[in-house]
């Protein structure tokens, strides 16, 4: 036999071997505690998702399912983390999707890539920004926060710099003619906190976090980023009803894992993710604060995460945003 020949062959062998290897391991899993890493702070819609799924997606798997915050960077610590992570499927990332399909065009330099190093398992759950304001700012809608914006400072509580509400103030800035100051948050629980002592004045985030705040009457809820009004809160118009034709925008939570996870693996979560996050208690919890379930298979998602991607990049261009 030639040495070429024989090269071939085991190199064939090889990699039947380690495509064996790989099945086995993908059979066995999971074999050990998985982790969900969330890249923001305790208690923004992210975090409540991750521990409301935990516990029911741990014995579904038979195993321990810990929730681990990595905050920074306005996510891309945590994500960069589970994109460098073995794709063995033990480590998890749960975010808000939309915030990842934007940091490609507001960071300069990113450590990853979000397309090329991690892969998509799963939409669970999407809630409409809120635009809300401290209860002393002297509006009761859009139009006369507008108004109000042109004749004094209001300050606008960012989530992150580059986060999706971020852009989506951007976006409404622009298209209603107001004019107010950004102030930037390391996370959404914080810009949430400062709105609701008076330090800031407006914000828009996810309905999951903040719509607590509006029904104790801390903060008061001008319109809502959906194409038909949210009974939860009442008449509210949405924004588009406000003069800003076709405005939506909001937070979409999903699992992405790094890329390399097998295929049986990526299948398995995304099958048990959605009978957990699909179950009757989950669901009536999450709509009890305006997020709805939304699931996809892996091919959708990846398709969700590229046009979400392209929608915010041309926000992120017209308004000049750019991060190191």
């Amino acid at each position: 036999m030639s040495l070429k020949r024989r090269d071939l062959m085991l190199g064939a062998l090889g990699g039947g071997v380690l495509a064996a290897g790989g099945a086995h391991a993908a059979d066995n899993w999971p074999s050990r505690p998985v982790r969900i890493v969330v890249p923001y702070p305790p208690g923004g819609s992210s975090d409540i998702i991750a521990r409301s799924i935990s516990q029911p997606l741990s014995e579904a798997l038979g195993q321990p399912v810990i929730v681990d915050n990595k905050p920074g960077a306005n996510g891309n610590l945590g994500a960069d983390f589970v994109a460098k992570s073995k794709p063995d499927g033990y480590t998890l990332l749960l975010c808000d999707v939309g915030a990842l399909a934007i940091s490609p065009s507001v960071y300069t330099r990113l450590p990853f890539d979000p397309s090329k190093d991690l892969r998509g398992v799963t939409m669970l759950a999407y809630s409409p920004h809120l635009l809300v304001v401290h209860p002393s700012v002297q509006a009761n809608s859009l139009k006369e926060l507008v108004a109000l914006s042109k004749k004094s400072e209001i300050n606008f509580a960012v989530t992150a710099t580059g986060s999706a509400p971020h852009l989506a103030g951007v976006a409404l800035e622009r298209a209603s003619g107001a004019r107010w100051q950004y102030v930037p948050y390391k996370g959404g629980v914080q810009a949430v906190q400062d709105t609701v002592a008076g330090q800031t004045q407006i914000l828009m985030n996810g309905m999951l976090a903040t719509l607590p705040h509006v029904q104790s009457g801390k903060l008061k809820v001008l319109g809502v980023s959906k194409s038909t009004r949210m009974p939860l809160i009442g008449e509210v118009p949405t924004i588009a009803e406000q003069g800003v034709a076709g405005f939506e925008s909001g937070t979409w939570q999903g699992v992405r894992v790094a890329k390399g996870t097998p295929d049986a693996i990526v299948q398995r979560l995304n099958k048990e993710l959605i009978t957990v996050i699909r179950t009757a208690d989950i669901r009536s919890r999450l709509a009890g604060h305006g997020a709805e379930v939304v699931t996809m298979a892996p091919a959708e998602e990846e398709q969700f995460f590229g046009k979400e991607r392209a929608r915010w990049a041309k926000v992120v261009a017209d308004a000049g945003i750019k991060l190191d």
